[in-house]
């Protein structure tokens, strides 16, 4: 009688462990499934880069972005842009001193007051922002926003030349980066270039 009272509680012992054993396993999976989502569904989509030529070089770009579908709001003071072209690799943080507003159109994208003469810095020309989240101070994009990050390419790389490989990321705090990957025209024949398109 004894020992069969001990083969119980060993086996109501043994199934108390499995049980919880499998039900902490369920709520990790649980965690790491929302996470692997929230990583794939976020972040940030490049959808067009295009430069500005003064005589043979390239000492502008604008690279338009879009968060990705399912993305929640992002904030564009903790998104880095890592450029290079082989030769030297910048990384760029976003300055308040450099932001312009575009929503209601502009004459000249590659004049407005958003490029920043200094090479670790990056500026924002807002293009649709319709519940007014991206702004100078506080610059955050949700569904539906279309920003485009501004580079002076002269400060950071001294120009970009014909025939060179430019590769880089824009980087988000949460999310998937969106990668910088192209090589420019063996001549630049207009002053607009595109560079990189979905």
């Amino acid at each position: 009688m004894i020992i069969f009272i001990a083969m119980v509680l060993v086996a109501g012992i043994v199934a108390y462990v499995i049980l919880s054993t499998g039900s902490l396993l369920q709520i990790q999976s649980g965690n790491t499934g929302s996470q692997t989502v929230k990583e794939v569904s976020s972040g940030l989509k490049v959808s067009t880069i295009q430069g500005h030529n003064t005589l043979g070089l390239i000492d502008k770009i604008v690279i338009l972005i879009t968060p990705r579908a399912g993305s929640p709001e992002i904030d564009l003071t903790g998104v880095l842009i890592e450029l290079s072209d082989s030769q030297q690799k910048n990384v760029l943080e976003y300055s308040s001193s450099y932001w312009s507003d575009g929503t209601t159109g502009l004459q000249n994208l590659f004049d407005v007051d958003a490029f920043s003469s200094v090479s670790s810095q990056y500026g924002v020309i807002v293009l649709i922002d319709d519940d007014g989240s991206c702004n100078q101070t506080t610059p955050v994009i949700n569904r539906g926003d279309s920003v485009m990050l501004a580079l002076n390419t002269t400060a950071i790389l001294g120009g970009i030349g014909e025939n060179v490989n430019i590769m880089g990321n824009v980087i988000p705090e949460e999310g998937a980066w969106s990668i910088i990957e192209f090589r420019t025209p063996s001549s630049f024949v207009n002053p607009i270039l595109i560079l990189q398109q979905d």
